[in-house]
């Protein structure tokens, strides 16, 4: 995409569209990739999630994107039940892939130029990740999907996301969720839950809201890069996030709201 086509006009009369970010990281659990299933990838969702990516890079966003796995297998889950705790985190690694490759698919369908790139080797199906390659893709307009997590067991994908976003560069984490934000009760559960506006980092930890996990969300905060927690299953709300447009939760160096 050239510099050109990086603005794009409103609706109302011709004003030129403005991202507040050049690089996002999308993250995504696995679960979000279950649609309406109770176990595996719905192809429709990943088209949903897809087609909110091509109106993103046709602002001239580049687009990079960490996925879960607990939709096929969660290491944690499998640990507590006796299986090695390593064990069970590089088979959520494997699935991370899986989740890679069926998203993969969903983006080149709607003719955005993909690259998957795995912390674990595995070169018939995925790049091994190389942080300058990375960057490079972006530079050209790829979307990439990076996989496999850190590489490493007794790490979430949720430092994962953090740790490539500063690898990468990316100016901000766009974690998506099945909620609207950030609430200080679960909001299912407990209709008067109040929605954040804004956290800061130490308000995440101090307060134990179970967002991002410590690791995570201690080198977002060494870093000073935001994280965004907002609803994916709303439409357009990745490109209004990205455009910066007030959606969702906040997390950065400020304080409640």
């Amino acid at each position: 995409m050239t510099e050109s086509d990086a603005t794009a006009s409103s609706a109302g009369g011709g004003q030129e569209v403005r991202p507040r970010y050049h690089r996002i990281l999308l993250k995504l659990s696995g679960e979000a990739l279950l649609g309406d299933r109770a176990y595996g990838v719905d192809p429709e969702f990943c088209t949903f999630v897809a087609k909110q990516l091509v109106d993103v890079r046709r602002l001239g966003i580049e687009v990079a994107i960490v996925v879960g796995g607990g939709n096929i297998f969660r290491g944690l889950a499998a640990a507590a039940k006796g299986m090695d705790r390593a064990t069970g985190d590089y088979i959520g690694m494997l699935a991370t892939v899986m989740n890679a490759l069926a998203l993969q698919d969903a983006l080149e369908k709607e003719r955005l130029d993909t690259r998957v790139m795995s912390a674990l080797g595995m070169n018939e199906v995925a790049e091994p990740y190389i942080r300058r390659r990375a960057v490079r893709h972006l530079e050209k307009g790829r979307i990439v999907i990076l996989a496999a997590g850190t590489g490493n067991p007794y790490f979430t994908t949720d430092t994962a996301a953090a740790l490539r976003a500063v690898e990468i560069d990316a100016q901000v984490i766009l974690k998506a969720t099945k909620v609207d934000g950030v609430y200080d009760a679960d909001p299912m559960l407990y209709p008067e839950a109040h929605r954040y506006q804004q956290l800061s980092y130490v308000d995440l930890l101090t307060e134990r809201l179970q967002v991002l996990d410590s690791t995570a969300v201690s080198l977002c905060m060494e870093n000073d890069l935001p994280i965004v927690v907002f609803d994916l299953n709303r439409p357009d709300n990745i490109r209004r996030v990205a455009l910066g447009e007030p959606v969702g939760t906040i997390i950065s160096g400020g304080g409640h709201a």
